[in-house]
């Protein structure tokens, strides 16, 4: 069993991330966190992880959102 301990998304998916992101910034909050178009024109769960699935830098920056503001 590979164990990691010291990593606080070790057992989240993305979209239990954004979910939860959503659920405590708002679309708008979220927005002004992260700059991405996916979180401010005609937002939703799954054009935003479709999106964040195929970019890195912005799946970085909301990992990294995630951990700041939950941790």
């Amino acid at each position: 069993m590979n164990n990691q301990p010291n990593n606080p998304l070790h057992g989240l998916s993305l979209e239990k991330i954004l979910t939860r992101l959503v659920e405590h910034y708002g679309w708008a909050g979220l927005y002004e966190e992260v700059r991405v178009n996916c979180f401010s024109k005609d937002p939703s769960i799954k054009s935003s992880l479709k999106f964040l699935r195929k970019t890195q830098w912005a799946r970085d920056k909301v990992e990294a959102l995630y951990v700041q503001t939950f941790s």
